[in-house]
């Protein structure tokens, strides 16, 4: 028997590759969206559930020594713990005993450089605003005339010089996260200072400008760049 051959017309044909790639096209567009919602939620939780196994195996072995085997229970203790040490080292005794731990790390030559790295790290968002934490978050025009640079203001310095005084601010600009960057003295009058906390800044940073605001706006400073040209005029 002879085989038949089905002929298919070429307007169906084309009918039906048209169909197969709207199809590919709308089935890929939908599931790259579902991993697009779904990677920040998986990796929220993967990282959430990593820290309290990490927090909770502190104690937990503790409690399965005593025969308690309660999930959550060694994280509750360290939780509870790490507010008491807190609260401790809010007060002068404290204090003392952190300066004398300090004291203590700071003769060791490798361990002190690791610590000084971190304690600035962890100043910088600590509630206490105290000499080394950053203090506002600041942009400043760099490296050019219509480009600016984010960054943190940390201290501020009189310069002192034949014409007078000139009140500079001390700020830091990350390059690297916020491990590596540049300090630029800048004149204060040059500084803009947004209305972003320092948590939020370090946010910014962090996500390379991806959590950043759509609109900022000025604590009241003129920007530099109206002045600039004010001045240009």
């Amino acid at each position: 028997m002879a085989k038949q051959i089905i002929m298919v017309p070429n307007d169906k044909l084309c009918f039906i590759q048209t169909f197969y790639k709207v199809f590919q096209s709308w089935a890929s567009k939908k599931f790259i969206s579902g991993c697009v919602i779904l990677f920040p939620i998986a990796i929220t939780f993967y990282i959430t559930w990593w820290f309290v196994h990490f927090v909770d195996g502190f104690f937990s072995p503790v409690y399965d020594q005593l025969g308690i085997d309660v999930f959550g229970l060694g994280f509750v203790t360290s939780i509870t713990f790490i507010f008491l040490i807190g609260i401790f080292m809010s007060s002068w005794l404290g204090a003392s005993v952190l300066g004398l731990g300090e004291w203590i790390i700071k003769q060791m030559p490798f361990v002190r450089h690791i610590y000084n790295a971190s304690k600035q790290i962890s100043s910088a968002i600590s509630p206490d605003q105290n000499t080394q934490a950053f203090k506002e978050v600041a942009i400043i025009r760099h490296p050019r005339l219509g480009e600016y640079a984010f960054g943190f203001i940390t201290s501020s310095v009189i310069l002192q010089n034949f014409s007078g005084e000139e009140e500079l601010c001390c700020v830091y600009v990350p390059t690297n996260h916020l491990y590596i960057g540049d300090i630029f003295l800048i004149n204060t009058k040059d500084v803009i200072r947004p209305n972003l906390s320092v948590r939020e800044g370090i946010e910014i940073v962090v996500s390379g400008g991806m959590s950043m605001p759509q609109t900022l706006s000025t604590l009241g400073s003129r920007l530099p760049l109206e002045r600039s040209r004010s001045d240009i005029s």
